[in-house]
């Protein structure tokens, strides 16, 4: 399972979807709708943390919701 925070908002720009997940450097998706955004960026997740174990570079340990001041 998963557990990475994932903030999705609707971008006018690229028409879609964007599916962020903050904690994992440079890891994104979009997609047509929320659903397939979300469902992109669960497949993004993983494919992040393999080639981050591949490489030999840390992996962060999932923090939950992110807390802003």
């Amino acid at each position: 399972m998963i557990r990475y925070e994932v903030i999705i908002y609707w971008s006018s720009e690229d028409n879609a979807f964007i599916a962020e997940v903050p904690e994992l450097a440079g890891c994104m998706a979009d997609g047509a709708t929320y659903q397939e955004a979300l469902a992109n960026a669960q497949v993004i997740i993983g494919e992040w943390l393999q080639t981050a174990r591949e490489l030999g570079r840390p992996i962060p340990e999932p923090r939950g919701k992110l807390v802003y001041a």
